[in-house]
């Protein structure tokens, strides 16, 4: 009886494996000592209606912890094609975030990436979540791939914003890849959100009736050392039905990277907009707020290793109309300094460590990661440093 069984499972297996051109159990396990340091200062002084005003110095947070993802993102993952023939393919990707540092993530979501698709000649059509391609040019073009404290800093900031990394309920559709190095990509995510007819049925409840859609699109070119690409999406992450308004997010970013063979260059030059739109403009309407942002890099391989360095900087503009005689405030910036190196111990393991320290001004308060800012009437963020020394290790 036990034999049989065996023989049955074996059968199934086999018919699995027959219908399926290939099928693939691949992940990154990421591990590393990571500590965060953010201090605000007061910036107050004595004044004329409080000449005897005691200002309180600094105050500190910091916490040190055995993270993940310091260099990759740690994930577990699934993805298999099948050969339809005629140059057609089926295949499926379901990829799921874990953290091995303290086992409390897992398969119980597939929402890094959860997609089905079908290939040809004429490209691909992918549906489900996935990567949004503005966030494409903010992780390719950075040195340290938007993991860890040496994240760039225009991923910090527009994160902050509501900008998504990967957007869900998408229909996808990207270029086949034998156009010369051209390469590109469309993203429509559907809200999904209930309509009601007649509208005033419609509950009034923040968000309910356009947040959640993303339009988005990217195209580059890719031939030998270089690399260039354009992106450009608009996300809708808030809606007030009675009140008439839709705030989106809209993102242009351009990111270029060049391999001189002793060191590889990268830059990207970023544009956010968190802009409210009225069915009927009020008299006095919100400004919106503008993110601008820029970042340079640089890998040198040294032997078996990886020398990686950035720098970032992100002003923001709050589009605020002064009146006469009222005194002027800067607007808020930051800039973030990062040094990495990475050792391969063989192509599937590497051991890294890096140090970072982002610089606040005017109010800004970004950080390296872990804690936020002590950020009230009293004390300011100023500056944000940490550091990753970790292992990684991919099947």
């Amino acid at each position: 009886m036990k034999k049989s069984l065996v023989a049955l499972a074996a059968l199934a297996v086999a018919g699995v494996a027959s219908a399926q051109s290939s099928v693939t159990l691949f992940g990154v396990v990421d591990a590393s000592i990571s500590s965060y340091s953010s201090t605000s200062r007061d910036l107050n002084g004595a004044t004329f209606l409080n000449p005897f005003y005691l200002n309180q110095g600094s105050v500190k947070v910091s916490r040190r912890e055995l993270a993940n993802s310091g260099y990759n993102s740690s994930r577990l993952g699934f993805r298999g094609t099948e050969d339809l023939g005629g140059g057609l393919a089926a295949s499926f990707w379901l990829e799921a975030p874990i953290k091995n540092d303290d086992g409390s993530e897992g398969v119980a979501t597939f929402n890094r990436r959860s997609t089905v698709s079908l290939s040809g000649g004429f490209g691909e059509v992918r549906l489900g979540r996935d990567y949004t391609p503005t966030f494409w040019n903010n992780t390719v073009f950075d040195p340290f791939g938007t993991n860890g404290v040496g994240t760039n800093l225009i991923q910090t900031a527009v994160a902050d914003f509501g900008h998504p990394t990967r957007a869900s309920n998408t229909i996808g559709y990207f270029l086949p890849p034998n156009l010369g190095g051209f390469y590109g990509q469309l993203q429509y995510g559907f809200h999904e959100k209930t309509k009601y007819d007649p509208g005033l049925a419609t509950p009034n409840v923040a968000n309910n009736s356009r947040t959640g859609r993303n339009i988005a699109g990217r195209f580059g070119y890719a031939n030998g050392p270089l690399d260039v690409a354009i992106a450009y999406g608009s996300s809708t992450i808030g809606d007030q039905f009675y009140a008439g308004t839709t705030t989106k997010l809209n993102t242009l970013n351009l990111g270029a990277s060049y391999d001189f063979g002793p060191v590889k260059l990268f830059g990207e030059v970023s544009r956010t907009k968190n802009k409210v739109d009225y069915e009927v403009t009020p008299f006095v309407a919100a400004a919106d707020v503008d993110l601008t942002g820029y970042l340079l890099g640089v890998t040198v391989p040294v032997g078996a290793g990886l020398i990686r360095a950035s720098y970032s900087r992100v002003k923001y503009d709050f589009n605020e109309v002064q009146l006469p005689f009222e005194p002027s405030v800067a607007d808020p910036k930051a800039s973030k300094l990062a040094l990495g190196y990475v050792h391969n111990l063989s192509k599937r393991t590497a051991l890294y460590a890096t140090i970072a320290r982002v610089s606040n001004k005017n109010g800004a308060a970004l950080t390296v990661g872990g804690p936020a800012f002590i950020n009230n009437a009293v004390f300011t963020p100023k500056n944000s440093t940490g550091y990753d020394f970790g292992i990684r290790h991919a099947f």
